[in-house]
């Protein structure tokens, strides 16, 4: 009897495993539980678009949208830059009508995600600018839009410039000038990086800080790396020696030569809570091969905008994070710098400690190289200073050129 009733009870047992679905091999019952714990991946905001392929910076002078031209009526904005390749080029230049970053402590009037007002391009051209502003322009050339030497721009759009073909010699500056017309339009505060004017009659040319200008200017190159540097107003190069280009990004450029494609995304007044809203300005960012990370300053004394002061280190580092994910995602070998020394008082030089101990181990999460930036700039006996001033003069940008090179010569290709 008893035997009866365990064949029976086994006859049941086996009815039950078949009416679950039980697999007769447990191990891909193990794999379809490890699959269901995996966690989804993560969509990319990069901004998929070819021509970011064929058309690669051509200067280490940032000219992202960080602030906005209010009112233009026929204004002519004209602006120098240093190039990378020399020689004859295809060009093709990239606009947003968008705010990129949060600018000042409040961005009352520059935010990111800020959608521009509606304006007109009536006229633009490239030139040879010669060795610098007191030299004559020559080799204008017309810039066009879908064929047309003018065009309407609608709020937040992207558009591309057609190709054009233009001259610079060795040492020569590349001029962009446009005439434009509208209001709310983005520009960049240039922070007397390089040579910027405007004019109201398009002869009498004076200082003009707030500048709309292409986000790229892309020429068609054959380079062996795109290098992107995304940061606030230390990696743009702010409050350094005019035309000088020896802040640390302008230097890695120049360092790493022709072969490489340098694209400066630094803003003045920049969040890491701005660029990781994964909008135009990280999207576009991510067209790169090697991506550098920079943020933390204005972070820590003025938080994100719309907030109610400066982030703790958990926040930071939680922005910052965000957009290793978003490198990772969109396959960009990444160097997170850490947050530099800036004569800070005690209550926000705490929150920088805390968030420069937590960076090596970000990045190491998100596979991505970590170099101690702080640590070129402040004297060893003294991690709070700022030995070559918050914004680091041309000396202090030697010195992070230099350990930079040193530690990524295998990463560069160099």
């Amino acid at each position: 009897m008893k035997k009866v009733i365990s064949l029976l009870m086994a006859a049941a047992l086996s009815l039950s495993a078949v009416a679950c679905g039980q697999s007769a091999d447990s191990s891909v019952a193990d794999k379809s539980s490890s699959k269901a714990d995996e966690k989804p991946a993560v969509e990319s905001c990069k901004i998929a678009d070819d021509k970011f392929d064929t058309y690669v910076s051509n200067t280490y002078v940032a000219t992202g949208n960080n602030f906005v031209v209010k009112k233009a009526n026929e204004v002519t904005y004209r602006a120098y830059f240093p190039l990378e390749e020399y020689g004859e080029l295809e060009y093709a230049f990239y606009f947003s009508n968008t705010v990129d970053s949060t600018y000042n402590a409040d961005g009352k009037q520059a935010f990111a995600g800020k959608e521009g007002g509606e304006y007109e391009i009536s006229s633009a051209y490239v030139c040879d600018g010669g060795t610098g502003p007191d030299d004559e322009i020559t080799s204008r050339t017309e810039v066009t839009f879908d064929g047309a030497g003018s065009k309407k721009v609608a709020p937040a759009e992207t558009f591309w410039s057609d190709p054009v073909t233009l001259n610079i010699p060795d040492d020569h500056y590349l001029v962009w000038e446009w005439t434009v017309t509208g209001r709310d339009i983005p520009c960049n505060k240039m922070s007397n990086l390089t040579s910027t004017t405007s004019s109201k009659n398009g002869s009498d040319f004076t200082y003009c800080d707030d500048v709309p200008l292409p986000l790229l200017i892309g020429a068609k190159r054959d380079v062996k790396y795109r290098v992107t540097a995304i940061g606030d107003s230390i990696t743009q190069g702010c409050m350094t020696d005019f035309m000088a280009y020896e802040f640390w990004a302008a230097r890695i450029a120049k360092e790493l030569g022709s072969d490489y494609a340098f694209w400066n995304c630094g803003l003045g007044w920049a969040r890491a809570s701005d660029c990781a809203q994964k909008g135009n300005w990280l999207g576009r960012s991510l067209n790169s091969d090697i991506m550098i990370v920079a943020f933390g300053t204005n972070d820590i004394v003025s938080g994100e905008y719309g907030g109610d002061g400066g982030n703790n280190a958990d926040e930071v580092n939680g922005y910052i994070s965000t957009i290793l994910e978003q490198s990772q995602a969109a396959d960009c070998k990444t160097i997170l710098f850490n947050a530099p020394p800036q004569d800070y008082d005690e209550e926000h030089e705490a929150v920088r400690t805390a968030l420069n101990d937590m960076e090596k181990q970000t990045a190491e999460k998100y596979g991505a190289e970590y170099f101690d930036f702080a640590a070129q700039l402040s004297p060893t006996d003294d991690p709070s200073a700022a030995l070559y001033g918050g914004h680091p003069n041309g000396e202090g940008g030697k010195v992070v050129c230099e350990a930079f090179m040193k530690q990524f010569a295998e990463l560069l290709g160099k």
